[in-house]
């Protein structure tokens, strides 16, 4: 359900105390897990900036108590630096979503890719993206994978064609979304996959491993060396230990 949290308005919206119709749908575990770990990627993508990132927190946009909200499963809004909310109006909490991202179930695709779109774009979001994590994949073509961006002049949603590897460009998350099977990654500009911080912290840690590792075995290899000329020497007649080292 949407975010139990502080208004900020002082008033309530009927909705943030009553359960919307997707509030009531429940969630697959494909949908769970994919939210959980798009939320470690971009809370470490805007780690340390001014932004805010909301999961099914309840978007309005008047103030008539009992308008229906948009809760997106991510909402990403940079340059803000809003507290705790309960729910948020756009245009009197702060800005439109700049990147939505909705994970798509059976009952919700349909209106995902015909429905919301309409939705985000007449409330100001300018990059949406769906994701179907479902196996098997809910369209016959077999596609995962779709984005919009907003037009400014005609207040509208152009959808965006994959590119030639089947990847959407964010220009606000500055990555490529490109479809994993169940999984949706990230990477930047580079291909670098964005990580999550325990992916991070694991990556560093094994960095880590095999450089010790890598400066143990040069000890090991150099050591065997100077056996290795010890051993040449002795058969030779000559007692390494009392070679003098040249001065320096």
């Amino acid at each position: 359900m949407a975010e139990r949290l502080r208004h900020d308005e002082g008033a309530y919206y009927y909705y943030d105390l009553h359960p919307t119709e997707e509030d009531l749908m429940g969630e697959t575990e494909d949908h769970s897990t994919l939210v959980y770990y798009l939320r470690g990627v971009l809370s470490m993508l805007f780690a340390g900036q001014r932004s805010r990132l909301y999961y099914n927190l309840n978007f309005y946009q008047t103030a008539y108590r009992k308008e229906y909200p948009v809760a997106p499963d991510i909402a990403v809004i940079k340059g803000v630096e809003v507290g705790r909310v309960r729910s948020w109006r756009v245009g009197k909490t702060g800005p439109a979503p700049h990147v939505v991202i909705e994970i798509a179930s059976e009952e919700t695709w349909s209106i995902d890719l015909q429905e919301k779109p309409i939705k985000y774009a007449a409330m100001g979001v300018e990059e949406y993206f769906a994701y179907d994590p479902n196996e098997p994949v809910l369209r016959r073509d077999g596609r995962r994978l779709f984005g919009w961006r907003l037009d400014r002049a005609s207040r509208s949603m152009h959808a965006l064609p994959l590119d030639s590897e089947g990847r959407l460009w964010s220009m606000h998350l500055e990555s490529f979304l490109v479809p994993d099977d169940a999984d949706l990654r990230l990477y930047d500009s580079t291909e670098h996959l964005r990580l999550t911080q325990d992916e991070a912290q694991a990556l560093q840690t094994e960095t880590q491993k095999q450089r010790a590792d890598a400066e143990a075995e040069a000890r090991r290899a150099e050591k065997q060396r100077a056996d290795a000329l010890a051993e040449k020497l002795r058969s030779l007649g000559i007692d390494p230990d009392q070679i003098t080292p040249p001065h320096p």
